[in-house]
């Protein structure tokens, strides 16, 4: 019997199909081979069409198919991860009304800020865990505010992973965990927050029918099983955002637990047993894949907008025709610090860590005699992990403590020169495993349909391939990040 599993990114569509018996991976793909288009028709817009979602859907499907050569009809259960924060709008007929705006999308950060005023800061941080801020919440706000008939055509409101589901069964349903991250989740009345929908006058109505996280969430109708390749009647039994099914998927589920991801963003995720929240909404409070209201569980989540997505900026500027490898190849060559270069990666929209300000980002320090591409790559990824430390020493001040960092074994964290550096910094060991999110979805949809007992049982094959330790140089990258700091407080 097998499982498969997705993680719907802003980049691709990654899948994977993973044998029960063994936990082993059996094959893994993603489509399309470039990175998604993110439509910006305005300053602080990221958009994209769902649709569009659907199809490379069907598209990683059939590739991880083909890769795995197995009977489809041995696949017994879904799993699905998605990009947080996300809004989906569709009518009566299940018809998508506009483009989902996405989860780097700024453009109402102010409707979320004047909310946080009007509601009261304790109330939000106590009940909601954070300031409406720029989360899905306000982003619905803004569509009542500027686009009144878009608006007057919903008949429901959803997120991208609740969007997939609604392809595959026909059903429009949410989870716990996918209205807390959309800052609809009231963590004290265990309900949807009566003073997020009287603030912003949204009908309840709207919202979708609540599942747990793992249950069965609906079954592949004949249609979506011919689109996907799949065979019909296939139960979907695990959803969850990306950044929590990342956390289990590196078997990171109890108090005191981190783990981390550098995709296009960056995240710092770490679970505890109490409600948490920052008075400054740096950091944010969502329910994690095991949050049950009894048994309460939060994944405290710093998050970095501009992270893998300016790695991905340098290579198309500078390094069109080298791998990320070869770019990281390059800024080894270069001393720690990259010869006082500095680049702040924060040029994808505003910023949660730096209280909802949208700096942009920034090159400090160039030098056109004694800097080549390979000290922009280094101070890329010196910038990038600059800012990963910035937010963990946040996390610090909240009481959390990090001396183990989980990451899986892809995106930034294969740069020796960005895991080295927020070791080094954060003091802390980084435990590189070798899993995705699109597994970590099929082990965990073996969880919802009760092949496994628990998720520790489903995610206890996890393999450590490697530990990075903080490198004995720790005074050259001190130095490093003092620079790089001093330059974003003058800027803020």
């Amino acid at each position: 019997m097998y499982l498969i599993g997705y993680d719907l990114g802003s980049s691709s569509i990654k899948a994977a199909i993973v044998e029960v018996e063994s936990g082993k991976t059996i094959a893994t793909a993603k489509f399309p081979d470039f990175e998604m288009e993110i439509i910006s028709t305005q300053a602080n817009f990221a958009e994209q069409n769902p649709n569009l979602w659907w199809t490379y859907v069907c598209e990683s499907t059939k590739a991880v198919l083909a890769k795995a050569n197995i009977n489809k009809d041995e696949i017994k259960a879904i799993g699905i991860a998605y990009q947080m924060h996300g809004l989906v709008c569709v009518d009566e007929n299940q018809e998508v009304i506009r483009n989902a705006i996405i989860w780097c999308d700024s453009r109402a950060v102010d409707i979320g800020n004047k909310a946080f005023e009007a509601i009261g800061e304790k109330e939000c941080l106590t009940n909601l865990l954070n300031s409406p801020g720029n989360f899905t919440a306000s982003k619905l706000a803004w569509i009542k505010e500027n686009e009144p008939k878009n608006y007057a055509k919903i008949h429901k409101v959803m997120w991208p992973g609740d969007f997939m589901v609604l392809k595959m069964t026909n059903e429009i349903t949410t989870t716990i965990s996918g209205l807390s991250e959309g800052i609809f989740w009231d963590f004290q009345k265990s309900e949807l927050s009566k003073d997020i929908l009287n603030h912003y006058k949204f009908d309840e109505n709207i919202f979708p029918t609540i599942h747990d996280t793992f249950s069965i969430q609906g079954k592949l109708t004949q249609k979506a099983a011919k689109e996907l390749g799949l065979s019909p009647n296939i139960p979907i039994t695990y959803r969850a955002g990306d950044q929590p099914n990342n956390a289990l998927s590196l078997n990171v589920l109890n108090n005191g637990e981190v783990a981390a991801t550098g995709g296009t963003s960056g995240v710092v995720y770490a679970v505890t047993d109490k409600l948490l929240f920052d008075l400054k909404s740096r950091v944010n409070g969502f329910a994690h894949v095991n949050y049950t209201i009894d048994n309460q569980r939060i994944g405290v989540l710093l998050c970095i907008n501009g992270a893998g997505i300016q790695n991905s900026w340098l290579k198309q500027i500078a390094g069109k025709d080298l791998s990320y490898s070869e770019m990281n190849f390059m800024a080894n060559q270069v001393p720690i610090g990259a010869d006082d270069l500095v680049i702040l990666p924060f040029g994808n929209g505003a910023e949660r860590v730096l209280e909802n300000k949208n700096i942009g980002s920034h090159i400090s320090g160039l030098n056109f005699n004694r800097h080549t591409n390979a000290h922009l790559f280094r101070a890329g990824l010196e910038g990038i992990a600059f800012a990963f430390v910035y937010g963990i020493n946040i996390l610090k001040e909240m009481g959390l403590e990090i001396s183990v960092l989980r990451v899986g074994n892809d995106n930034l964290f294969q740069s020796n020169i960005f895991a080295e550096t927020i070791a080094t910094l954060a003091d802390c060991k980084i435990e590189i495993i070798e899993t995705t999110g699109a597994v970590g979805a099929a082990k965990a949809a073996g969880v919802g349909i009760g092949f496994y007992d628990s998720i520790e049982e489903a995610m206890k094959n996890v393999e450590v391939l490697e530990v990075v330790k903080p490198n004995l140089a720790k005074a050259n990258y001190e130095k490093a990040y003092e620079n790089w700091e001093t330059i974003l407080k003058q800027l803020l």
